[in-house]
């Protein structure tokens, strides 16, 4: 399975508390797969702007990455159901089918890994992950998300998430072959 191009392309929607180890998965994806991955923080940090200005350029890239019809992997502004569904709606609208990972981690250890200087990423004060732990909405049932442990190796993770996106793919209507009749033999394979 190639999933940068099956046969309908997905959006990897990245949802978890900050720590929880999303840009860990979404980044070793799409290296192993060659994906595009779509984070505002990288674009906010590596361009120095503001939010308002973050939000306009992630806008424009993912615009322009939905028409290459290749599975992509998205992590931004999934906190809340509301968020989540004006995302999905984008996505559906553009011919893609979403696929939300909800990577899980005690909020303990997310937020001794949210706050942990860093040389190269801004890292959050303890008082932002309070902040944004009480504005996470958990993905409820119907957003039917691939629950993940920000514990575990990326293999493990990478199977549970493959297992569905192939799951998806077997949810594509498949019309029965014509049963054929093999000449000289009287034997029909259906």
């Amino acid at each position: 399975m190639n999933p940068s191009n099956p046969s309908t392309p997905h959006v990897i929607i990245m949802v978890g508390i900050p720590g929880a180890g999303k840009t860990t998965f979404a980044e070793n994806f799409a290296k192993s797969f060659k994906a595009p991955y779509v984070n505002p923080r990288v674009i906010s940090d590596l361009a120095g702007i503001d939010a308002e200005a973050t939000e306009k350029v992630t806008k424009l890239i993912f615009d322009e990455l939905l028409k290459t019809t290749r599975t992509l992997i998205y992590e931004g502004s999934t906190f809340t159901k509301a968020q989540r569904l004006a995302l999905e709606k984008l996505i559906i609208k553009s011919g893609y089918r979403p696929l939300i990972v909800w990577v899980q981690t005690d909020p303990t250890e997310a937020k001794r890994r949210a706050t942990k200087k860093q040389k190269d990423e801004s890292q959050l004060s303890p008082e932002d992950f309070d902040e944004a732990l009480k504005i996470f909405e958990n993905p409820l049932a119907n957003e039917k998300p691939v629950v993940i442990s920000g514990k575990h190796t990326y293999t493990t993770q990478l199977r549970i998430v493959l297992k569905r996106l192939a799951g998806t793919q077997a949810n594509t209507p498949i019309l029965p072959a014509k049963p054929r009749t093999i000449i000289g033999r009287n034997i029909t394979v259906r």
